[in-house]
């Protein structure tokens, strides 16, 4: 029987060395992130690879924050 192999990576965005497990998706560690078609896009558009579990979790941080602030200003010019 043939084992999937997995694939030590390095994260884009902090150089973390993490383990890929496409092979297997459902054990891999991104899973534990839970993302929204939104947010996937936004990290897409910055990285065209895996990213760590920590940075996906600080990109979507980071796209609330950015939607937050346009927000924020959209308020302020009506005011």
């Amino acid at each position: 029987m043939y084992m999937c192999t997995h694939e030590q990576k390095y994260c884009p965005r902090c150089q973390k060395s993490f383990e890929c497990k496409v092979g297997s998706i459902l054990l891999c560690q991104c899973t534990t992130v839970i993302l929204e078609q939104e947010e996937r896009d936004y990290i897409a558009r910055h990285y065209e690879d895996c990213l760590c579990t920590d940075c996906m979790s600080a990109m979507r941080a980071e796209y609330h924050h950015i939607l937050f602030q346009e927000k924020i200003k959209r308020i302020s010019e009506i005011l």
